[in-house]
């Protein structure tokens, strides 16, 4: 990763102790679970967060990055992503998107169903250094049909095949996720999602559903008012048919869906974000919870380009605050995942994933998934990337360790 400078070896036998795997410096640190914004070192032991302070004396670190001019965040959280190369056409390997997302969690949104799950956590999950979490798609065979709609064959959605994969596979599993879009279900209407909440259910986990819109078979009100407080609703700002503004109005439902707790996703992706559609909904009180990319290989070849920084910035160029874009890639997040404590924070304690980026300043022009322009003002660029205090790249640990 070009950007940031390193230092710092290992010390000569017989020298004194060095407490500080990693002290990543002078950087300008952006933490919103805890309000914090301004210069700050911060060090790094045994893969947590050790400390973070206005000084840490390089004596008493093993390696160090020199972040000076960057923005230091806790580790980017991309919850709706397409990471399983190997089960269908469109995903990434999510050690591969790490250059351009800076990030150091990825949640799997679908790629692999009950009949394939296994393949995505032995293959994709355990060997990759990113951390992975995923939803089970509510069809049996994930992805693995694309381009052909997984629920065209409603005979895929089973529910108690999903329940099952979800209750066995509880250290990475979050819920099932389900796509209701007309061209994907076909002729089964809102079915598959019905069959993705009795999983949930069925399971016993206390799971959430993960729903996908886009152009939405039938009335999205009926869709809508099925989810639960804690379900996810993702593409709220798609310009794609029957979605959540219609003739310039929100669809008081998703207002509804919203205050009973019902979770908004933003799931750029290929075809899923329209500035105009976005801002509209947004001041009509259809806020989004979390920001993620729904990065995949269609996606990520469109001129779009959806990693999850540049996401980010159209957010910026939408009039929110550094603060609340890395909030919503990072603390919201993690809380929806609740797996892991303090994860998406720089608190002492909580894992050492940091995503070093760069603000660049001045005009650039960002696209939607129509490709229609907005100038920005600036964007994010990722920098470098720190899973669990190991840096990918140099400075390089011996033993090198992937945690």
């Amino acid at each position: 990763m070009a950007g940031a400078a390193v230092g710092g070896g290992w010390p000569a036998f017989g020298d004194a102790p060095q407490p500080y795997d990693l002290v990543i410096r002078g950087g300008e640190v952006i933490d919103p679970s805890q309000k914090l914004r301004g210069a700050r070192d911060v060090g790094i032991r045994f893969g947590q967060i050790a400390a973070v302070e206005a000084n840490i004396d390089s004596a008493l670190a093993k390696r160090s990055i020199d972040a000076r001019g960057k923005l230091v965040t806790p580790g980017l959280i991309d919850l709706h992503a397409h990471i399983f190369p190997y089960g269908s056409a469109i995903g990434i390997p999510p050690d591969e998107l790490v250059p351009f997302s800076g990030t150091t969690t990825y949640v799997s949104a679908g790629d692999a169903g009950a009949n394939n799950f296994s393949a995505f956590k032995r293959v994709v999950a355990a060997q990759s250094r990113s951390r992975v979490f995923a939803f089970v798609n509510i069809a049996v065979i994930g992805l693995a049909g694309f381009p052909v709609g997984e629920t065209v064959n409603i005979k895929y959605a089973d529910a108690e095949a999903t329940a099952r994969a979800i209750a066995e596979n509880q250290d990475i599993v979050l819920g099932a996720k389900v796509r209701e879009t007309l061209a994907l279900v076909g002729d089964n209407g809102i079915e598959p999602l019905k069959r993705a909440i009795a999983a949930v259910e069925l399971s016993g986990t206390k799971g959430r559903v993960m729903c996908h819109i886009g152009d939405a078979p039938g009335d999205l009100q009926v869709l809508v008012d099925l989810l639960r407080p804690g379900d996810i609703l993702t593409h709220p700002y798609s310009s794609l048919g029957n979605n959540t503004v219609q003739n310039g109005k929100v669809l008081p439902a998703l207002l509804e869906a919203k205050r009973r707790g019902v979770l908004i996703d933003v799931g750029h992706g290929a075809g899923s974000f329209n500035f105009d559609i976005a801002e509209a909904a947004i001041q009509q009180g259809l806020t989004f919870d979390t920001i993620s990319s729904d990065v995949h290989v269609v996606a990520a070849n469109t001129p779009s380009q959806p990693y999850l920084p540049w996401v980010l910035s159209k957010f910026l160029a939408l009039g929110f605050s550094l603060e609340d874009v890395i909030a919503a890639a990072t603390v919201k997040p993690a809380a929806i995942i609740g797996k892991v404590p303090k994860l998406g924070t720089l608190q002492v304690g909580a894992p050492g994933d940091v995503s070093i980026l760069e603000l660049v300043e001045g005009p650039v022009q960002l696209l939607d998934t129509s490709n229609n322009p907005r100038t920005g003002k600036a964007y994010l660029k990722a920098v470098q990337t720190v899973r669990e205090g190991v840096p990918y790249g140099r400075p390089y640990q011996l033993p090198f360790s992937v945690n």
